[in-house]
Formats: structure tokens, C-alpha cells, sequence
């Protein structure tokens, strides 16, 4: 405080750089269990981001709500607090704590689908995950891109096409699965290289092929909040066999999904909600031929799948027109801005 006025000097008791004296901040009234909503959407809508303020607006109000229906304890909040910070703290540079949070309440592929809608006919995206990373090496096609000697080896040879049906060519491909004991390659501590994971391109036919492992099923980190989580709510911590993909060229929309392996035992209870049906997979065996076109042993592992893009256009005018049906179903005045809701207060 400054010695003489009593009002807050610069930088203390206000955010960087923020005058308090040119903010125009509406007065509060006397705050109830009732009012302290209304308030604080009121004093959150000065940005002059009509999107923010409209976020801002919808998750106060949901949390507010959330707190008055359950009649949120003091005790229970404090844990919510304690449990975020946990969150937080085992977060790394390998390890995602948030994004496995997000995972396992569905809420990663329910903006995932709500970002990335697909036409019919289209291959649809999954969960991201928690363990993506952006070392993995470029490999030319046919390349192996696993060192781990105890797995199964499987060959995979992918397509990729547009909705029409043509071969889309240059297409950057990001692969990642784990490894034969079911590990991630940064979940090891002796990690000194990546491996089980590639980045590739599309030929001119629109074809990638790799040699791999045959994944195998898998549990997610429960070794954090999100594990003991897990374990309260009487859930396995376990995934289904699969592979990631990740696509990428522009003009196309981007594709994160994934291929999970036809009769695993967690195919009907994956522990982040990534399994569609449309993604299920059956695994074939390498014969004589296909061995000696790619030179690979006969008999091992084959994993043959045809994607199928679409273009940013495409799905930029399927979610905007989902979007406005389910504005309009929850009867709510909002037009889109960069495809994005916003209050319609024209």
C-alpha cells in the first residue's frame, strides 16, 4: 500500500501490468448463495472477447450449479483442490496427468468429436492419450520402428484415401504403440532413444507401410490422481491392444485416432472410451507373397487398414451445421464466429 493514499501501488495487489483505476468494474452487490452467480458472469464479461466471455459465462455457470445441487462440501472441495495439485505436480515433459484426467471422464473425445465430426464413409478419430511425443524419428516406408526383441513382429500396410475414393499423397503420418510388455517407451527410465514410434509419408499412391510389434493390452498410469481416481469409482485402469495414428497435411482435416485389436478383453471397457466400432480390427498373417514383396518372414503378424480423410472444408460445413441443430435443440440465441459459438445479441 502506498504510505500516504492507502491504494494499491503498482504491481501490488493487482495483476501485472493492470491499473485497477481503468478497469470499469461493475459493482457487486450483496452476494448470496443465489446472486454470486449472475455477479460473477457480470464482472467476467469485460474482455471484449465475445467467445471468452461466452466461455466464461457457461462454465461459471456450471460449476455454480454443480456446487448448489450437490451442496458441495467445504471437505470436498478442498480434495477437488488437493486433487488438481496432485495433477499438477506429476505432470512432466513425458507424462500428461490432465490429459489422462480428461481421458478417462470422456471429455477428450467428446471435444474431439465435437471438433473433428466425420462424414459418412470417413475414418473416425479417437483419444490422443498421454503419451504422443514430438522426437519420433521420420522413417522411409517399410522401415521397422521398434527395437524390442520379445514382441511379435507385425506388418502393417495402410492407405489413405479421400472420400471419393482417390489416393492422397504427402500425407504426414505419426505412428505410436508400446511396447511387448505394454509400456510406452518414455515410461521407461533408461529411455535413451525413441522407439515404437515413427513419423512417416504418404507415396504417391497414397500407401505407408511398417514393420511393428502386435500390440498387446495395456494399463493406464495409475500410479497418480487419476489412478487412486480410477480405483474409488471401482474402474479398471486398463486399454485395449492398439495402434495410434496421427494425420497431417494441409487443406485436410486433422486425424487423431487409432486401430484396436478385434477380441481383446477390454474392447467393450476401454479405460478412456477411445474404441469405435468402425475402428476395430482384425489382424491377418503375412503369406508367401506379401512376404517376399516386402521382405518380411512369412507367417508373422498383418495389419491392413484403408484410411479415409476428409477435407477441413468438409468438416468445417459438418460442424458448423451440427452445431447450429444442437444450438437450436438446446434453444439457445447464438450464431457462429470462426465456427465457434457466440451470444447473438444482433
Amino acid at each position: 500500500m502506498s504510505a500516504n493514499t492507502g491504494t494499491p501501488t503498482q504491481g501490488q495487489g493487482q495483476g501485472q501490468g493492470q491499473d485497477a483505476a481503468k478497469v470499469n468494474v461493475p459493482p457487486l452487490l450483496d452476494l448470496t448463495i443465489d446472486n454470486i452467480t449472475p455477479n460473477t458472469v457480470r464482472i467476467n464479461s469485460q474482455s471484449g472477447d465475445a467467445r471468452l466471455t461466452y466461455l466464461m459465462a457457461r462454465l461459471v455457470t456450471h460449476l455454480h450449479d454443480f456446487a448448489r445441487e450437490t451442496r458441495l462440501s467445504t471437505a470436498e472441495w478442498m480434495a477437488a483442490i488437493e486433487f488438481l495439485i496432485g495433477c499438477g505436480k506429476i505432470c512432466s515433459d513425458v507424462r500428461n496427468e490432465f490429459i489422462l484426467l480428461s481421458d478417462v471422464l470422456g471429455l477428450s473425445l467428446l471435444v474431439d468429436s465435437i471438433n473433428h465430426p466425420k462424414p459418412p464413409g470417413s475414418t473416425e478419430g479417437s483419444v490422443l492419450g498421454p503419451f504422443h511425443t514430438h522426437d519420433a524419428p521420420e522413417l522411409p516406408n517399410g522401415a521397422t520402428m521398434t527395437s524390442d526383441p520379445e514382441g511379435e513382429p507385425m506388418l502393417a500396410l495402410c492407405t489413405v484415401r479421400d472420400t471419393q475414393g482417390r489416393p492422397v499423397p504427402g500425407v504426414k503420418v505419426d505412428i505410436w504403440e508400446t511396447d511387448s510388455s505394454g509400456h510406452y517407451d518414455v515410461q521407461h527410465a533408461d529411455r535413451d532413444a525413441p522407439s515404437e514410434r515413427c513419423v512417416m509419408v504418404t507415396d504417391a499412391d497414397g500407401r505407408f507401410w511398417f514393420r511393428g510389434l502386435k500390440p498387446v493390452s495395456y494399463p493406464i498410469p495409475n500410479d497418480g490422481p487419476v489412478g487412486k481416481l480410477l480405483a474409488r469409482l471401482n474402474r479398471h485402469c486398463w486399454r485395449p491392444a492398439h495402434v495410434h495414428f496421427m494425420f497431417e497435411k494441409e487443406g485436410w482435416d486433422h486425424l487423431i485416432t487409432a486401430l484396436y485389436i478385434k477380441g481383446d478383453p477390454y474392447e467393450t471397457s476401454d479405460a478412456v472410451f477411445g474404441v469405435k466400432q468402425s475402428l476395430i480390427v482384425d489382424l491377418e498373417t503375412v503369406d508367401k507373397e506379401t512376404a517376399a514383396r516386402y521382405g518380411v518372414e512369412e507367417g508373422i503378424w498383418l495389419l491392413k487398414h484403408d484410411f479415409v480423410l476428409t477435407t477441413k472444408e468438409e468438416t468445417e460445413k459438418l460442424r458448423d451445421q451440427l452445431a447450429t441443430e444442437a444450438l437450436q435443440r438446446l434453444g439457445l440465441r447464438l450464431k457462429l464466429v470462426d465456427h465457434l459459438p457466440v451470444p447473438d445479441l444482433d
